[in-house]
């Protein structure tokens, strides 16, 4: 018995189509959208979820060492277990970038829930971001 793929459609939108209807991401692209959301954005920000957000930027300015990237990894992990309930995160790591002093590579490593297909999705953040 095959278990039927959801068909989710994300916010933000994306751009308009050649009917001129709104076009949503879908699938593991609406995934990685809804996360890259969930940790741009800071606990507070939103009205109505104060709570929603990981505030990956609050780390701006902060060290670039062990320290640091373990809660990195921590808080990247604890906001989309809470908040992308379409997938099962496997593990974040945090990495010194190799190119910068001040910039970490974040890595998470997440299967969707209805699929269990290993995928990954990279960000860069530059620590020292004015």
């Amino acid at each position: 018995m095959s278990i039927p793929i959801p068909k989710v459609m994300s916010w933000p939108l994306g751009s308009v189509d050649e009917q001129g209807r709104l076009a949503f991401a879908s699938d593991d692209d609406s995934v990685r959208e809804v996360i890259r959301n969930i940790l741009l954005t800071r606990p507070g920000e939103r009205l109505m979820r104060p709570q929603f957000g990981a505030g990956l930027l609050d780390f701006i300015h902060q060290p670039n060492n062990e320290t640091t990237r373990t809660l990195m990894a921590n808080v990247v992990k604890k906001a989309i277990e809470q908040w992308e309930t379409r997938v099962l995160v496997d593990g974040v790591t945090v990495l010194p970038d190799t190119t910068s002093l001040s910039k970490v590579q974040i890595i998470i490593r997440y299967q969707m829930r209805y699929a269990r297909q290993p995928l990954q999705l990279s960000l860069g953040l530059d620590l020292n971001q004015i």
